[in-house]
């Protein structure tokens, strides 16, 4: 191989070098993928990987990639998680169009393989109990035995198989389990369960089936019916795969499908699993499965996330073999990176004091100048307005600073950014001693922009005029979990971390977000990046969720 493709075939992930022996060795024609969740719960993070890849590989190599809803547990599924597993998807961008497929709509193909494996001795009708094909499998360290009813003749099996599936018997009266090898080392070859009876309504199909197949089976069956060619899931199916072969196998399928296995998303300081998720919803922890504060694909992005931010963080996060947990501070430096320069800078006061120009002319306001980004000179400029009332943020005063202080305190003198020089003259307080206004004076000489020249001042604070500010709630959020300790307190209660939302219900914000839409994203200068809620904001109230904040722990590598 000549060094030119060596270092072509390096820079590439281990799936791709694979894909690439298949093709070049005339495996596989073209190449075929799929996503196939369980339509069970809302898509979360993790899912992001696989969509991506997947969806990544069908691009890159011309081929096809389908979208597949493995729904073979009426119990758990419903219309509601197809729905929003579509809406994810496509948010993605995967480009999976007409191509959504849904298992039960071959149910009647897989009832035919179960009867084809029945007939060639390679399956058969079970009436132990879960507890004791659970006892009969053995352990890791002890074979399993056979089941009594291992030896039924092919036509009982059938007989009873039918009956099954005409409903004369009741939920976990039988199963249908795969005859391979009870002592295998591998537990998911010692006859598994590939049919149970569940007189439960499908959404899909209503009361047209009354035993379903598990995932194990029809998973394979979906794979090569469509003509999927490379099968590619998380590590922990890894030892799934020899029963996946076997399938395929024993039902002749012709150039099957190669199940190939990449490192699942470990993302530090969040809950993935669909169990905890459902729970914290149910419970009413959060107000649902798009509450910012979780990392479903639909929280990410109600919070504000773009799916350009997840597909960098997928970048870097890579495919490989080896499992490893990645810090959350990478995911949010994509997110800053991908907002910095596309979205505009304004000013916000989350915690407003009442500012008050002595010397600034009752009744006038002026329009001053601002860039909307000073990273990105094509998004232009605004007008701001100013006048004699502001509102600048509670944490840019202090009556008795320290050292080192540079925002306003008494005598002291500021910029207020994109406007003028102003000095704090007067404190006012309440009758129980709170700052509530702040009387200052302004240099008319010292308008930004001006070329003034006559002193300098070494803080710069934000602010908004006070009468044409419009007036939003805001939302801080935090990790749901408390660091370094358990979801679950030991008297079974959620540790949730008490300020993982924080509610801030009198803020002001620069004219311009009057015209902001529905997801619409702005920077506010020192607070960080926000987001026009979806689900509460009204025709009457504005309400933002932080999206991330400008601090950022995570240091890229620049090699």
């Amino acid at each position: 191989m000549s060094e030119e493709n060596v270092e072509k075939n390096e820079s590439k992930n281990f799936i791709e070098q694979i894909i690439d022996k298949d093709l070049d060795e005339g495996v596989y024609e073209k190449v075929h993928t799929r996503f196939p969740p369980e339509p069970n719960g809302f898509l979360h993070i993790g899912h992001a990987k696989s969509i991506l890849l997947n969806n990544g590989l069908a691009e890159k190599y011309n081929g096809k990639f389908n979208l597949r809803f493995d729904d073979t547990n009426p119990m758990k599924e419903n219309p509601e998680f197809v729905q929003s597993i579509k809406e994810d998807v496509q948010w993605l961008g995967a480009t999976f169009e007409e191509r959504v497929f849904f298992a039960s709509n071959y149910f009647e193909t897989m009832y035919e393989c179960a009867i084809k494996l029945i007939k060639k001795g390679k399956a058969y009708v079970d009436e132990l109990n879960s507890d004791e094909i659970r006892t009969y499998r053995g352990t890791l360290t002890e074979p399993g035995k056979n089941s009594p009813y291992r030896e039924r003749p092919v036509e009982e099996n059938l007989e009873l198989f039918e009956k099954m599936k005409e409903g004369q018997f009741g939920d976990g009266k039988m199963v249908l389990r795969a005859k391979i090898d009870m002592s295998s080392p591998n537990i998911n070859l010692r006859d598994p369960i590939i049919y149970r009876i569940s007189h439960t309504p499908h959404y899909n199909t209503g009361d047209n089936w009354c035993i379903y197949p598990l995932y194990d089976f029809a998973h394979p069956i979906g794979d090569a019916i469509e003509g999927v060619t490379h099968s590619i899931c998380t590590l922990e199916f890894e030892d799934h795969r020899p029963l996946y072969d076997w399938v395929i196998k024993e039902l002749e399928y012709e150039k099957p499908p190669k199940q190939i296995e990449f490192a699942k998303l470990y993302l530090t300081d969040v809950i993935t699993g669909k169990r905890n998720l459902k729970k914290l919803v149910e419970d009413g922890i959060v107000d649902g499965w798009d509450d910012p504060r979780l990392v479903t694909l639909s929280a990410l992005r109600r919070r504000g996330v773009t799916p350009e931010a997840i597909k960098k963080f997928m970048e870097l996060v890579g495919v490989s073999k080896s499992k490893s947990s990645v810090d959350y501070a990478m995911l949010e430096y994509c997110i800053r990176e991908d907002l910095k320069l596309t979205k505009p800078r304004i000013m916000g006061v989350l915690d407003p004091l009442k500012v008050v120009i002595i010397n600034y002319p009752e009744g006038e306001v002026e329009y001053l100048e601002a860039d909307n980004n000073q990273e990105n000179e094509a998004m232009g400029k605004r007008q701001i307005p100013f006048g004699r009332e502001l509102y600048i943020d509670r944490e840019d005063f202090m009556e008795n600073p320290p050292k080192k202080y540079f925002r306003l305190f008494p005598g002291n003198e500021v910029r207020l950014k994109n406007a003028y020089f102003v000095k704090c003259e007067e404190v006012i307080k309440d009758e129980n001693g709170e700052v509530i206004e702040l009387r200052c004076t302004y240099d008319p000489e010292t308008k930004s922009g001006s070329g003034f020249t006559g002193r300098k001042v070494k803080g710069t604070i934000h602010w908004v005029e006070a009468h044409s500010a419009v007036k939003a709630e805001v939302r801080l959020y935090e990790h749901i979990l408390k660091e370094g300790e358990p979801l679950i307190k030991d008297n079974g209660e959620w540790n949730v971390n008490p300020n993982s939302l924080k509610v801030l219900d009198e803020c002001y914000m620069e004219p311009i977000v009057k015209e902001a839409n529905i997801g619409d994203s702005f920077q506010f200068f020192r607070h960080g990046y926000f987001c026009v809620d979806s689900k509460d904001t009204t025709d009457k109230k504005l309400v933002f969720n932080r999206i991330v904040s400008l601090k950022s722990s995570y240091k890229p590598n620049k090699n």
